[in-house]
């Protein structure tokens, strides 16, 4: 059960807890698969978005792929809390569109 208010590391946990007790981690889980997984999710949302679907079925998907990156940050003990501020407070310092036209 989650807290109210839950950190992202708790997110992680619950996901790859969830993932776990549905089978999916009784084999040894190839990385590559893993991201291919992930951005699956996200072509789903582009779908949704070409396919002018509503906002909570954009974020449904867009959902699914938190929870694939959540689980394998929690299979793979990954800190990703951790790494999400470091890189928020990094962005801060970055030129404006860090020096790229897209």
């Amino acid at each position: 059960m989650l807290k109210k208010n839950p950190e992202i590391k708790d997110l992680i946990k619950e996901c790859h807890r969830v993932a776990q007790s549905k089978g999916w981690w009784e084999d040894i889980r190839n990385d590559g698969e893993l991201i291919a997984l992930m951005h699956s999710e996200l072509s789903e949302a582009l779908e949704a978005m070409r396919n002018h679907g509503t906002k909570d079925e954009l974020a449904e998907e867009l959902a699914d792929c938190c929870i694939r990156i959540f689980d394998y940050c929690g299979s793979r003990k990954i800190d990703l809390q951790k790494a999400l501020l470091k890189k928020i407070e990094y962005n801060k310092t970055r030129p404006y569109r860090h020096g790229k036209k897209f």
